[in-house]
């Protein structure tokens, strides 16, 4: 036997016992006469003494122990005289009177301690090193808990796990495939499925009314802090629903974990139509932790006065609490901020409204004193507010002032990741129309049902098509989103015909699939939680990496193992493959 406990395990009910531990020396103090090493594992952190007096030799041998060194130390559990209240160990340690070096180590890279010395790249490189560090570890160990509690909730309501191919049909629509070589077919390829949907759409067809999977998913596109290469869904779909039935089970799933996982009592969520949130917050994931909602100015703004206010199709702002104490300079940095290419407004307007009821603007030669306090009214501006203004396209401009609204946030400590407000967005367009492809394309993909009441329009004004689908938000995040799903043939078929799909190329993709429909298809509707953007957010971050044991860089590289990387030429001969790499 290795061990008979834990480094966590043992407490002041265990003084006297005879133990053996094993795990990695975090640190060790020589005192002179005595010695202390601290021995970690996933559990805990326990304290073990070498007495110069009593064990010489012994103490000698924990002189050479460096950090991170795997050994087995065998002795006796006693009380602390100076207890540590920081660890559940902390009233005892152990009087060692064997030590084993099961492996001496190389001195890490970087110190493997909460509050490491080792920067982004260098921990991703030895991520075997970084996941030794106990705040990854409390990371993995809230995953692992939500995914228990997911599948006992899920069962619980009559759901079964089944899972999906992991190589699949290459689509056209959504975003870029991986694709893989098949060595048996040659000149053909798998692709890697971006979520399973079809398959779970064929699932309900088969008469599995309620699936659900905790699923790797794949996606060759740009990455954020909130995205990877691969990550992981929780994916539903229920037969014999509408679309208050799939929200009432999946606000019941969020509503348990915040109970079971935090301890908070999480009230109905808001419903709030995808329209109401672009002109309310310029997101179709607005950020319900602090207000600074939008106003409309352009029919308060007195017209013929100010070009650029004339010109534009939208012009609005938003008020910040006690703002008006901003510099010259901390407004020149907003402007910058909001001329970024990221942001994509060309230039902002900004109305201080003093305490002593005065008002001073950027375009104070343009407006009097009275039309800016009609601003400010409009607005609900107080003394001492800052209203700041954009104007523009109407759609483009309200992405950009969503985005200051969002910076504004930060700036004030607005957006508190322990303060969660949840809401479903509904109401979603069916489809977006992109003017590079001259073609529709579907907004959340080509299985969402329109509304049935607005399902007439889908061939004489398919932009004002709403989509019978949903999305859940969490502090701005989309965490879930799904629809109903189209369950007649000749309906997919006009959706197909509305992307620009002739019967030909709608049967040679998603074939398979229309064809399944002609034996009996249920009405049916689903959803996808973003695993692990449900991890961060729970955990209170921003970045879901840490969520995840081995992440990929930003540039969706693997710097452990070197991954992406070439094959052989055997290997490409075996796949018919012909790499050029100029």
């Amino acid at each position: 036997m290795y061990r008979t406990h834990t480094n966590g395990e043992l407490r002041i009910s265990d003084v006297g016992k005879e133990v053996c531990l094993c795990g990695w020396v975090q640190r060790s103090r020589d005192l002179g006469g005595m010695t202390f090493v601290d021995l970690r594992d996933r559990y805990g952190i326990t304290q073990v003494v070498f007495n110069m007096e009593t064990n010489a030799d012994l103490c000698a041998k924990a002189r050479t122990l460096g950090r991170e060194f795997v050994v087995q130390i065998k002795g006796k559990v006693a009380e602390r005289s100076n207890k540590n209240s920081k660890i559940p160990t902390g009233d005892i340690e152990i009087i060692a009177n064997e030590i084993n070096i099961l492996n001496p180590a190389k001195t890490p890279p970087f110190t493997i301690e909460d509050h490491s010395d080792g920067g982004d790249e260098l921990r991703m490189k030895y991520r075997y090193l970084d996941l030794r560090r106990d705040c990854v570890r409390k990371n993995l160990e809230l995953r692992h808990r939500l995914s228990i509690e997911i599948r006992k909730y899920m069962d619980g309501q009559g759901f079964m796990e089944i899972e999906t191919p992991f190589l699949v049909k290459s689509t056209p629509e959504g975003a870029r495939d991986f694709v893989v070589p098949s060595r048996m077919n040659p000149g053909e390829f798998y692709a890697l499925p971006q979520s399973p949907q079809q398959y779970k759409q064929l699932l309900m067809v088969a008469g599995y009314d309620r699936y659900f999977q905790l699923v790797r998913c794949f996606r060759d596109e740009d990455l954020r802090a909130d995205r990877q290469p691969e990550f992981t869904q929780l994916d539903c779909e229920m037969s014999f629903v509408e679309q208050e039935d799939v929200l009432q089970m999946f606000e019941g799933l969020i509503r348990y974990l915040f109970k079971v996982e935090k301890g908070i009592d999480v009230p109905p969520l808001q419903r709030m139509s995808w329209q109401t949130a672009m002109d309310k917050y310029g997101s179709d994931k607005p950020d319900l932790r602090f207000g600074m909602e939008f106003t409309a100015l352009k029919e308060v703004f007195p017209q013929g006065k100010f070009s650029i206010f004339d010109q534009s199709e939208w012009v609005g702002g938003i008020c910040v609490p006690g703002g008006a104490e901003y510099t010259r300079k901390q407004l020149d940095e907003l402007t910058d901020f909001v001329k970024r290419p990221q942001v994509g407004a060309s230039g902002l307007i900004y109305i201080k409204c003093n305490a002593d009821g005065s008002f001073k603007s950027s375009v104070d030669k343009f407006f009097n004193a009275d039309e800016l306090k009609a601003v400010a009214q409009a607005c609900d501006a107080k003394a001492g507010d800052l209203i700041l203004i954009l104007a523009g396209k109407a759609a483009k401009t309200k992405t950009a002032l969503g985005v200051l609204r969002l910076e504004m946030g930060n700036r004030l400590g607005l957006r508190d990741p322990f303060n969660y407000k949840l809401l479903w967005v509904v109401d979603f367009p069916l489809l977006e129309w992109d003017e590079e492809a001259g073609r529709f394309f579907a907004m959340h993909h080509p299985f969402t049902a329109p509304k049935p009441e607005d399902d007439a329009m889908l061939e004489t004004d398919p932009g004002k098509v709403r989509a019978n689908a949903y999305d859940m938000v969490i502090n701005g995040v989309e965490v879930g989103g799904g629809s109903i799903r189209i369950h007649d043939k000749n309906l997919q078929k006009r959706m197909f015909k509305a992307l620009g799909f002739s019967d030909e190329e709608a049967q040679a993709q998603f074939g398979f699939l229309m064809n399944a429909f002609e034996y009996g298809a249920p009405p049916h509707g689903g959803l996808a939680f973003g695993f692990d953007r449900l991890c961060a957010l729970f955990g209170g971050a921003d970045s879901i990496r840490d969520y995840i044991a081995f992440p990929k860089n930003n540039a969706g590289r693997d710097t452990m193992s070197e991954s992406p990387s070439p094959i052989s030429q055997a290997q490409l001969d075996e796949l018919n493959l012909k790499v050029n790499l100029k």
